[in-house]
């Protein structure tokens, strides 16, 4: 396979922010001294557990280690204009991808293995750049709340419990509104929605011995029946009870979402801007 990419050179965040994105970040940022709560009470303990994390049970990629995996990220970062950082693989069960970024420090993103299996060359491309789009739109400071959310959950339940409940409704809001635009970022470094939302649909329902099974198009119909059945008043209020305590927003939606985005003058008018093309191929992955 030899795909043609577009490079967007000078792309900014806001050239594709999602508009939830960006009104649930000026929330945020209208809580007085919040970002600077979690960097001083979160930053320094969560840089040495991630690091001490990565370094004792993952493997770092490079040239030298897993080339491929690391091609994928040159090739995201390129098209995006954006610094590669740190990607490690981890043995997980569980299908997952996560990024590390406080600002001013080393960003790093952890792929599982079990996302990498059931997943093409270009749906892993795609989730690596959806982890770069949080690291374009600097949602490090917030991003790592979600995280620590997440792993105090899975390694301390009590814990993650506590944390969980204690989390403003305003931060839950904020994080769903961010893979929105993580999303986008996935379907710039790819330049085809298909595999952004095939991945999306493995996400709901793959594992290795199923993906090569999964009908897309069916998806995509079930996205839109969802739709249909929230449209009514119980439907979104059904809809907001199923969303409210997520930290994503459903599959479904999210595949709704880069529909709609790929076929927009906003995201065509992006790659036309475009200054150069990329080449590159995976026959060998």
């Amino acid at each position: 396979m030899n795909l043609m990419k577009q490079v967007l050179t000078g792309l900014k965040a806001d050239d594709f922010r999602h508009p939830l994105d960006l009104q649930a970040t000026t929330t945020l940022k209208q809580l007085p001294g919040l970002d600077l709560a979690i960097r001083s009470l979160l930053g320094s303990v969560a840089e040495q557990f991630f690091y001490l994390n990565n370094i004792a049970a993952s493997v770092l990629v490079s040239e030298k280690q897993l080339p491929q995996l690391h091609k994928l990220l040159l090739e995201a970062c390129q098209v995006l204009d954006l610094e590669p950082p740190q990607l490690y693989v981890q043995q997980n069960p569980v299908p997952n991808a996560y990024t590390f970024a406080m600002r001013g420090k080393q960003p790093f993103m952890v792929l599982h293995t079990s996302l990498i299996e059931m997943l093409t060359a270009e749906e892993i491309q795609a989730v690596i750049a959806h982890e770069l789009g949080h690291l374009k739109c600097e949602h490090g400071v917030y991003l790592t709340m979600a995280n620590i959310m997440v792993l105090a959950a899975n390694l301390l339940p009590t814990w993650g419990t506590i944390l969980a409940q204690s989390l403003q409704e305003q931060m839950l809001q904020w994080i769903r509104c961010a893979e929105f635009s993580c999303d986008r970022a996935a379907l710039l470094a790819t330049q085809n929605p298909q595999v952004v939302m095939s991945v999306l649909m493995k996400l709901a329902g793959g594992s290795p011995r199923l993906a090569s099974q999964l009908n897309l198009d069916a998806f995509i119909e079930q996205a839109k029946a969802y739709d249909s059945a929230t449209e009514d008043q119980l439907g979104e209020l059904l809809k907001n009870a199923q969303t409210a305590q997520l930290t994503h927003p459903v599959p479904v939606i999210r595949a709704r979402e880069i529909e709609r985005w790929a076929s927009s003058a906003e995201y065509q008018n992006l790659l036309v801007k475009g200054t150069k093309e990329l080449q590159g191929g995976w026959r060998n992955w």
